[in-house]
C-alpha cells in the first residue's frame, strides 16, 4: 500500500504556512502515523492591508500569488496526494478576496477556501484535544491569530462552546478592533466560565509558541507557561520598539510588533477566567486540516 502525502496551506492574516505530512508505518506494518516533512511560514502580513484599506493591495496580491505557485511546486516535489487551502480573518474581510481567490486559482490550481471562524476554531479543537492528556479538566483553548481569535470552552473533555472574534495581533496593530468587541468577548468569557473552577488556557499560535521559549520559568515536561512568567515577559516586551526586541530578544521583524498584542489577548483571558497556566502543545490550524484530511481517507477504508 503506497504511502500517502498531506499538505495543508493556512493563510492568515500575519503569515501563510505550507505544512506537509507523510504517512509512516510502523513496525508491524499495521497503524500508520503522520510524520512532518516540511513546514515553510512567509510573513505575507495580509492584515496590514486589509485592515487599513479594507482590500488587498495590487502588491500584497502579486506577492500571494507568487507564494502560491511557489506552494504548488512545493507540493509537487514532495508528491503530496491530498491537500486543503484555507484564508482566515483577512481574506474574510477583503473586499476583493473572492477575486482574488479566483485569480489564483486560475493562475496556479490551487483552490483556496476562506472559511469562517467557527470552523477555523473547531479545526484546530479537533487537533489539539487529540493532544491533551488530561482531558478530564475545564479548559479554555485560544488560537490568537493575526486577524481574529478563536476561543472553545472545554469541560472534562466535552466541546461545549466554540467562539470567533475580530480580535487579533495585526488588527490591533492596525488600530482596527471596536471596543465593543472586547466588552463582548470579556462578557461571554464570564457568562461561559461561571460556575466552573480550575479553568486554564490551551495556547496556540506562533505568538504563544515563541513566548513559551521565551520564558524563563516554564515547566518543559507538560508544556505549560504559568501566567506569572506571561506577564513578566510581556512587562519586559511591551516598554520596547519592535527593533528593541529584534535586538534583545532576537525576534524576526515580522514577530517583533505582534508578540506584544498576542500576550495581551492571552493576558486578558487569563485574567477573566483565572488560569494559572497557558498549555502550549505547539500545533495550530495546519495541522488540524491535515488531521482532518487523513482522518477522512481513514473512514474511507471502513
Amino acid at each position: 500500500m503506497s504511502k500517502k502525502c498531506y499538505a495543508a496551506i493556512d493563510i492568515g492574516s500575519n503569515a501563510a504556512r505550507l505544512l506537509i505530512k507523510r504517512e509512516e508505518e510502523n513496525e508491524n506494518l499495521v497503524s500508520r502515523k503522520l510524520a512532518k516533512v516540511l513546514l515553510l511560514r512567509v510573513p505575507l502580513r495580509l492584515g496590514f492591508d486589509v485592515f487599513a484599506l479594507g482590500k488587498l493591495s495590487d502588491e500584497r496580491i502579486i506577492k500571494m500569488r507568487r507564494l502560491m505557485k511557489a506552494y504548488r511546486q512545493l507540493m509537487k516535489i514532495y508528491e503530496v496526494t491530498d491537500y486543503r487551502a484555507c484564508a482566515t480573518s483577512a481574506m474574510r474581510d477583503a473586499k476583493n478576496g473572492k477575486a482574488v481567490i479566483n485569480k489564483i486559482l486560475r493562475e496556479t490550481g490551487i483552490h483556496i477556501e476562506i472559511i469562517d471562524g467557527q470552523e477555523e476554531a473547531r479545526m484546530i479543537y479537533n487537533n489539539h484535544v487529540e493532544c491533551l492528556e488530561d482531558r478530564t479538566g475545564n479548559f479554555i483553548y485560544v488560537d490568537v491569530g493575526g486577524g481574529s481569535t478563536e476561543i472553545n470552552l472545554m469541560v472534562n473533555g466535552e466541546l461545549v462552546q466554540s467562539l470567533s472574534y475580530n480580535i487579533g495581533t495585526v488588527r490591533i496593530l492596525s488600530g482596527a478592533v471596536k471596543p465593543e468587541t472586547w466588552s463582548i468577548m470579556q462578557d461571554d468569557l464570564r457568562r461561559l466560565t461561571a460556575g466552573f473552577q480550575g479553568i486554564n488556557i490551551i495556547g496556540s499560535g506562533g505568538n504563544i509558541n515563541k513566548l513559551y521559549r521565551m520564558a524563563a520559568d516554564k515547566d518543559k515536561k507538560t508544556q505549560r507557561l504559568p501566567v506569572a512568567s506571561l506577564q513578566m515577559l510581556y512587562d519586559q516586551l511591551k516598554p520596547l520598539t519592535p527593533e528593541q526586541r529584534m535586538k534583545d530578544f532576537s525576534l524576526k521583524e515580522d514577530r517583533a510588533d505582534v508578540i506584544v498584542p498576542a500576550a495581551e489577548i492571552f493576558l486578558t483571558i487569563a485574567k477573566i477566567v483565572h488560569a494559572e497556566y497557558v498549555h502550549v502543545p505547539v500545533i495550530g490550524l495546519a495541522d488540524g486540516i491535515i488531521d482532518a484530511l487523513y482522518l477522512r481517507d481513514q473512514e474511507k477504508k471502513k
